[in-house]
């Protein structure tokens, strides 16, 4: 029997990358909702949105299904931990991401397009650090004047953008990440041409939800 995953985007650039990742799995229907507006309102530095994160996970949780996966790093930031205790589980896009990040105590860049997103994301990773009493050394950074191009529906304009950063940064091999569901396709084209390694947040999720609906 099929486990119906409900996924949370931003935008939906996000939904292609999820349903790549899980293409070959027969046993997950993904269902997805997408609320840019809220991201929109978190940018514009709009304050008390707890209430309306809790009232839309509230609503997927009543839709028919058996998990919820979180892509947008921002709105997690915004989660409150009450939350967490809906009749099915949560899975949070940057976990096994943080994961990978916390399992290499070398310095570490974490590269962002949305600024609105770094403060939110840097400091769920140093409390996820803390809690599995690991030791990081990592340093954001952000590729200025891209993320709007996504938000316009320019993808191809927004991977070339990351891309010539890519190859204007890294003269040599170093620990590098990007921390946006978004960023994932050009990091991907990155690794492709110059066999450097780009660590996102999709290679460690496919097994995490597996586990987490209990299938395999």
């Amino acid at each position: 029997m099929k486990k119906r995953l409900a996924c949370l985007h931003a935008h939906y650039s996000n939904i292609d990358y999820i349903e790549q990742a899980f293409c070959n799995f027969e046993e997950v229907e993904l269902v997805h909702f997408v609320d840019p507006g809220l991201m929109q309102r978190v940018s514009q530095g709009a304050e008390g949105l707890s209430p309306k994160v809790k009232e839309q996970l509230q609503w997927i949780a009543g839709c028919d299904v058996d998990g919820i996966l979180i892509t947008c790093t921002n709105y997690i930031a915004l989660m409150k931990d009450e939350q967490l205790s809906l009749s099915v589980p949560i899975i949070k896009i940057d976990e096994p991401y943080f994961e990978t990040i916390c399992n290499n105590d070398q310095h570490q860049t974490i590269l962002f397009t949305n600024p609105a997103t770094v403060e939110g994301t840097m400091a769920r990773l140093q409390q996820f650090a803390k809690q599995q009493e690991k030791s990081i050394k990592v340093e954001a950074k952000v590729i200025d004047h891209t993320f709007e191009l996504i938000m316009q529906g320019q993808k191809e304009a927004y991977n070339k953008a990351i891309l010539r950063f890519l190859h204007e940064t890294l003269r040599q091999p170093q620990l590098i990440s990007v921390a946006q569901l978004s960023m994932v396709a050009a990091a991907q084209q990155f690794e492709k041409e110059m066999a450097i390694a780009i660590t996102h947040p999709l290679q460690a999720l496919v097994s995490t939800v597996l586990d987490q609906l209990k299938i395999g």
